[in-house]
């Protein structure tokens, strides 16, 4: 029968959808026809692979060969589907036995020597083909620590396509060939083991910050104890990191504001196997994932430029959708550095990710969805010459400017996040007396980590975990402050001080200063210092 079919994955975002690859070969005009809406990268996939099968020692069907993608509504774009169809191709022309390629899902794109190189998503498309109820998956010997970290998948590690025919036909490749590994997915994830008997790697910022794996990575990671001076600007941090509360900061340059941001992420707990599979998952699909690194373990740390487009941001492109930074930031610290010079419609398109934790891209035809459940961090000058501050202040800047320029930081915007802190320039003295009262960050992720776990064990049994993810009705309605502690926030709400969005900001820092400090639920002390981070204080 010169028909066979074999099976690979499309995403669409991070979801991965079943693709039936269909090769029929009849009598008529020689030559290959791909249907099923291919982008470019996959039309020239009829090029790659009759190269790849001839180089690999094996014939080309003189014939008429159509290849059907299904479902053929489906747009399909990307290269990996070069593998499913060799393999399907040379099923249909009888060089394949039909029975071994049965219950196999295939991922690789082909060189034309017969390489099988890597691909980009890997992990979420085993993740749809296990869903689906495929039980082997063969992709490049490159992706195979990723596709092992699925459990419940027999991985099968190919470096070419002889080895990849030889596997399915029983036999072993030719001579010089890499030999076709073969391991079981998820073992090696809860052994903390890659599949080659390696540690497996906790993972690196992706900003740029390098994971603590050794004790030289330790002595080299960043410090919140660096931060001197800063004392109400590093417990602001603290709060942040306990309840993910989103964080302005503002002062002057040299105050510590990068500095503090960039050390959030060391405050931060490790990241549970659920979360560290859906950050690796978005990295992977944006080709982010580096490759000593299967799996990431730390909160990821993005800082883009402030001449990033809202596409870099929130996602998009043209052609293939990609996440961006306010995804690839998920479970972890999205830091905007000189957020006023920030284009204003990039500033207003992470009002929708703040509320919902996810950013929706639509296009024609398609709608794709990115999860984006991050820490929000706004670092900005007082005004454009960045002189108003301090003692020896300079500051030419009119009202107007000054007003102008943080005005770029739009009302609706600042209403969602819930810590605004205020820094000012550091004075010797303070530097000196401020050393022997600063906090490591292994002091500090403690105390995160046990605030935390108090209000995971709060709300066990709801879908949240922090205190930031509450929604206002069940926070008035199931953990209310205590009687009598919500006064002052009645009067700044006559007073027009704060928004009803304000007023559960606020009750979740409560929340989160209660844990941190061990009380059962927050008093008035706790809702007065909440009050004033929503509104901004100096030190």
């Amino acid at each position: 029968m010169p028909l066979a079919r074999t099976y690979s994955v499309a995403l669409v975002g991070v979801t991965g959808q079943v693709v039936e690859v269909e090769v029929d070969i009849a009598n008529g005009l020689v030559g290959m026809i791909l249907v099923g809406l291919p982008d470019t990268a996959l039309r020239e996939a009829r090029d790659r692979i009759r190269a790849a099968i001839a180089n690999s020692g094996e014939q080309w069907p003189q014939r008429k060969i159509t290849v059907g993608l299904s479902p053929a509504s489906l747009p399909k774009r990307g290269s990996w589907f070069d593998l499913a169809i060799a393999v399907a191709l040379l099923t249909a022309a009888d060089k394949v036995p039909r029975a071994t390629s049965q219950g196999v899902m295939f991922f690789g794109e082909l060189g034309l020597d017969g390489r099988l190189r890597p691909v980009r998503g890997v992990l979420p498309a085993v993740a749809a083909a296990a869903e689906a109820g495929f039980a082997k998956v063969m992709v490049a010997e490159q992706n195979a620590t990723e596709a092992a970290l699925v459990p419940g998948v027999h991985v099968i590690a190919a470096g070419c396509l002889t080895g990849a025919v030889g596997w399915l036909r029983g036999a072993p490749g030719q001579p010089g060939d890499p030999p076709v590994a073969e391991f079981e997915g998820g073992q090696d994830l809860r052994r903390g083991r890659t599949p080659d008997g390696q540690r497996l790697a906790v993972g690196a910022y992706p900003g740029g910050h390098t994971g603590q794996t050794n004790g030289a990575d330790v002595a080299a990671a960043p410090d919140l104890a660096e931060l001197l001076g800063q004392s109400t600007a590093r417990r602001a941090a603290e709060v942040s990191a306990a309840g993910g509360h989103h964080l302005s900061l503002l002062g002057p340059p040299g105050a510590g504001k990068t500095m503090l941001a960039e050390r959030i992420p060391t405050i931060l707990p490790r990241l549970d196997t659920t979360a560290a599979l859906e950050v690796t998952a978005i990295h992977s699909v944006a080709g982010t994932l580096p490759p000593q690194v299967p799996l990431l373990t730390d909160p990821p740390f993005m800082a883009p430029h402030h001449t990033a487009t809202k596409a870099a941001i929130v996602g998009g492109g043209s052609g293939i959708i990609v996440p961006g930074s306010a995804s690839l930031a998920h479970r972890g610290v999205l830091f905007l550095d000189e957020a006023p010079e920030f284009a204003t419609d990039v500033l207003d398109a992470l009002r929708q990710p703040l509320e919902a934790g996810e950013v929706v891209v639509a296009r024609l035809g398609m709608i794709t969805t990115f999860p984006a459940k991050f820490t929000l961090v706004l670092a900005a000058n007082p005004c454009p010459c960045a002189k108003m501050m301090g003692p020896a202040e300079g500051c030419r800047c009119s009202p107007a400017a000054r007003r102008r320029y943080l005005g770029r930081l739009s009302g609706p915007l600042l209403d969602r996040v819930d810590v605004k802190v205020e820094l000012e320039p550091v004075s010797r003295k303070e530097l000196l007396n401020d050393r022997n009262f600063t906090e490591s960050s292994r002091t500090v992720a403690q105390r995160v980590t046990q605030a935390r776990e108090r209000a995971a064990h709060r709300l066990r049994g709801t879908p949240w975990r922090l205190n930031a993810e509450i929604p206002g009705s069940e926070l008035r309605r199931t953990w209310p402050a205590a009687p009598g502690s919500l006064a002052v926030l009645e009067r700044c709400m006559e007073r027009g001080q704060i928004s009803a969005r304000g007023v559960v900001k606020v009750i979740r820092v409560a929340w989160t200063i209660a844990d941190l400090t061990g009380k059962p639920r927050p008093g008035t002390d706790e809702c007065h210092a909440a009050l004033g981070l929503w509104l901004g204080v100096r030190r």
